[in-house]
């Protein structure tokens, strides 16, 4: 019988892995000295989008993202693509000239990579970044007390699932790719700046994974207020025609049995929570004294910033129902979006 990875690399022989295998995080984490924090990261997938180009920007801001959510600042990336021979012509060359512009745009360079074929488009990238020791921040340092804040809306799963089966309008094709593309560098800069040590980013787990596993590496719970999710344009409507994808379906089987409900939601409505996210905002936990500096400042640094709830004492995750009926949509649906540019 095979050994689990993490008995056979146990922290105390690696003093220096502060973060690995044995955490939820997003990253690992290897200390460099007292002060500096070498943060390390891969992720690639298959197309979420038509263009090449934007395939390749959203592939790499999905990566970094990892890094943003522990607190790093990137400095250097590697290409990882497996891609078919048969690609048409210029394809190849937008993916990775979507991947470099948006390793430039973190302030990162890409230092080479890997590349083998394959029948199906996977591109990513291998990320770098630096924290400092202080900045750090993790899925276990979230508090009773703390506001929880999201920085990006939920819904990319479903509406990239409608565009591969033909039926999602450009409109909110257009949205999805703005805040897929959108890097979490500014969210992350703010977490930083006001001293926020609790965050996440969500991506394929969803909102409610994402949250289930830092509630469980903090030891509270996770209290959502459904009225304040934001959720894109068309995304309820995306459920309610059947375009789910398999991730988000597998999430809900995983994660369920740990979210209690204050009231029955729709279905359809339940399911974003759970929706697979490619290159989803952060999850923030944000003191509460620290909590209207940092909004502050978010707005005028147009840093997109929503309160959706609370963390109490107790474990797993609950949704709050408002003051609106139980059969309400989730609010902020049809928030503005990032120019794709």
């Amino acid at each position: 019988m095979l050994r689990p990875l993490q008995d056979t690399f146990l922290a105390d022989d690696y003093p220096d892995l502060l973060v690995g295998l044995a955490s939820p995080d997003d990253a690992a984490v290897w200390r460099i000295d007292d002060e500096r924090l070498l943060v390390a990261t891969t992720d690639f997938f298959t197309p979420v989008v038509d263009d090449g180009y934007w395939y390749g920007a959203i592939a790499a801001a999905n990566a970094l993202s990892d890094l943003y959510a522990m607190g790093a600042s990137p400095f250097m990336a590697l290409n990882v693509a497996c891609l078919p021979v048969d690609l048409p012509d210029g394809v190849t060359a937008d993916i990775f000239r979507g991947l470099a512009d948006k390793v430039k745009e973190a302030g990162a360079v890409i230092a080479g990579g890997h590349s083998i074929q394959d029948d199906e488009p996977k591109v990513g990238l291998i990320g770098l970044g630096m924290a400092s020791a202080e900045g750090l921040m993790t899925k276990a340092a979230a508090r009773a007390g703390d506001v929880l804040v999201l920085t990006k809306p939920l819904g990319t799963g479903v509406t990239t699932t409608a565009l591969k089966a033909g039926e999602a309008s450009p409109q909110d094709v257009e949205r999805a790719i703005g805040w897929m593309a959108q890097l979490n560098r500014d969210a992350a800069v703010l977490a930083r700046h006001h001293r926020i040590r609790a965050a996440t980013d969500i991506t394929g787990f969803g909102l409610i994974g994402h949250a289930s596993e830092m509630a469980s590496a903090s030891s509270v719970q996770l209290k959502f207020d459904l009225e304040a999710i934001p959720v894109l344009a068309g995304a309820i409507g995306y459920v309610a025609g059947g375009f789910v994808p398999g991730g988000t379906v597998d999430n809900r089987a995983h994660f369920s049995a740990g979210v209690s409900m204050a009231e029955p939601i729709p279905s359809k409505v339940e399911t974003l929570l759970y929706d697979a996210q490619t290159s989803g905002g952060l999850l923030l936990a944000v003191p509460t004294d620290r909590l209207e500096d940092f909004l502050t400042d978010a707005d005028k640094a147009g840093q997109p910033a929503w309160k959706v709830g609370s963390v109490d004492a107790g474990r797993g995750v609950r949704i709050e129902v408002g003051g609106e009926p139980a059969g309400a949509a989730i609010a902020h649906e049809g928030v503005d979006y990032p120019a794709n540019t």
